[in-house]
C-alpha cells in the first residue's frame, strides 16, 4: 500500500510560515509519507485534493489573522477539505509563549477549524527579522520586537505526531 499522500498549503508575508511549511513536508517524508507543500494560492488552483490523503493548512498571524489566500483556500475548498483529515497551524507570536502553552487558536483560525472540521490546530513562534515587508512590520523590528522565535524540534514533534496519526489510520483501513 502506498504511503498517504498530504498536501501542506500555506499562507505567509514574510517567508516564515513558508520555511514552517517546508520544515513540515520534510518531517512527513521523513516519516514514510509523500508530502506536497504548496503556497495556499497555487493550492487553490489544483484541479481537486482528490490525489490527497490529509491537508496540513497553515498561515502566518497578522495583527491576529490570518493570511487572506490561507482562509480563501480553505473557504473554497471546504467541501473537499471537509471530507479529509485536515490539522491547521499558525505561526505568529513573538515571543517564547508558543512554546509555554497551548495558544487557542486566533479567530479566523478558529473559523477555519468549524468550517472544514479541523482535527487539530497548533500555534508556533514566529519570525520577523530585517527583511519585513509592510510598515507595521518594519516599526515592530525597528523597536526590536522582531527576532526569530519558531522552535524547530516542537515543529518536528507535532508533525510527527500527524504523520503518525495518518499512518495509523492507514493501517487500520
Amino acid at each position: 500500500m502506498a504511503p498517504p499522500h498530504v498536501l501542506v498549503a500555506y499562507g505567509s508575508k514574510n517567508g516564515s510560515t513558508a520555511q514552517i511549511a517546508q520544515w513540515i513536508g520534510q518531517d512527513l517524508r521523513d516519516s514514510g509519507l509523500t508530502a506536497d507543500v504548496l503556497p495556499a494560492a497555487e493550492a487553490a488552483a489544483l484541479g481537486g485534493l482528490d490525489a490527497y490523503d490529509a491537508v496540513l493548512l497553515g498561515s502566518g498571524l497578522y495583527a491576529g489573522r490570518w493570511v487572506g489566500e490561507a482562509t480563501r483556500f480553505a473557504r473554497r475548498r471546504r467541501h473537499a477539505l471537509a471530507r479529509l483529515p485536515v490539522w491547521l497551524f499558525s505561526s505568529g507570536p513573538l515571543d517564547a509563549s508558543a512554546e509555554e502553552r497551548d495558544i487557542p487558536p486566533a479567530p479566523g483560525a478558529a473559523r477555519v477549524a468549524a468550517l472544514i472540521d479541523a482535527r487539530g490546530h497548533t500555534t508556533f513562534g514566529g519570525r520577523l527579522g530585517e527583511d519585513a515587508r509592510g510598515f507595521i512590520a518594519r516599526q515592530i523590528v525597528k523597536q526590536g520586537k522582531g527576532g526569530d522565535f519558531r522552535d524547530r524540534e516542537h515543529i518536528r514533534r507535532w508533525a510527527r505526531s500527524v504523520a503518525a496519526e495518518l499512518t495509523g489510520a492507514a493501517r487500520n483501513t
